[in-house]
């Protein structure tokens, strides 16, 4: 199976699989959603009580929320991850699962109401870069005379474990579709190519159909680009568009490098374990 790069972003990424087939582009799927470590806050340890401002005002240590949904809140904010400076705490093999610097992230959120907390109050401590990419995630609102004193703790984990783990969202995959206009194959994907997928794209895996041309602009410029009003759409089955984003947590390469790792590393073990038993 080949991989190449058909557009690329920090947050997004498509890709053509060729010579492959879907079990292979499903793998692949699963483990970008499934198996792809990433932290994400897994602990959080609430103030209770007074807290006493600056200005000699007393703050009560409440939000309108309940403490359950505000740490439900923190887990779902995407955690810069370099996997090749943290390992999972309970193998970790720096403190033996109590928690360092190598497996364990701490964040501390101290704000005074009136006002909105949001991702922006989340302050790592230590390396000022493991703060949020995103700063406009709103967390919860306070009211005059409340406050927030919190710590939370961020771990490595899988999206197999839970949500607040995956690292990538809308992962699917296509046949790569194929285009005709009379006798002359055209490449559905070139962006000189006005292609309209409503109308074009054929639900057949292995047979061409002719599809009539609609009305919108797409459609109406390729009938004058190619002085047509039909094309024969169909699917190539041996190669797949496969797209996905990020939930700014990793890059997309990162996040693919990731995935291609244990997928070789799985394959490999599966490799020797089929060897063993011949």
């Amino acid at each position: 199976m080949k991989i190449k790069v058909l557009d690329a972003k920090p947050d997004s990424m498509r890709l053509l699989l060729e010579g492959t087939e879907p079990a292979y582009a499903n793998a692949l799927r699963r483990v970008l959603v499934s198996d792809v470590p990433k932290m994400a806050i897994e602990d959080v340890e609430f103030h209770l009580g007074p807290i006493r401002g600056d200005d000699g005002k007393e703050y009560e240590s409440v939000s309108p929320l309940f403490d359950e949904m505000i740490a439900h809140r923190l887990g779902l904010i995407p955690i810069p991850t370099d996997l090749g400076l943290y390992n999972r705490r309970e193998g970790c093999p720096s403190c033996h699962g109590e928690g360092c610097p190598s497996c364990t992230i701490i964040y501390s959120v101290n704000k005074r109401g009136p006002g909105l907390v949001t991702s922006a109050d989340l302050e790592p401590i230590g390396d000022t870069k493991l703060r949020p990419a995103d700063q406009k995630i709103p967390i919860v609102k306070l009211g005059d005379g409340q406050a927030m004193l919190i710590y939370a703790t961020a771990v490595l984990g899988n999206g197999k474990d839970h949500a607040k783990w995956q690292s990538t969202h809308g992962v699917g995959y296509r046949y790569y579709p194929t285009l005709k206009a009379g006798s002359k194959s055209l490449d559905p994907l070139d962006p000189s190519v006005p292609f309209c997928e409503s109308h074009m794209v054929s639900t057949s895996t292995d047979e061409e159909e002719t599809l009539p041309l609609g009305d919108d602009p797409t459609c109406r410029k390729f009938m004058d680009q190619y002085k047509v009003d039909s094309v024969k759409a169909g699917n190539d089955p041996t190669r797949i568009v496969m797209e996905f984003e990020t939930d700014g947590s990793m890059t997309t390469k990162a996040v693919l490098l990731a995935a291609l790792d244990i997928l070789a590393k799985r394959f490999a073990d599966l490799g020797t374990q089929i060897a063993g038993i011949e």
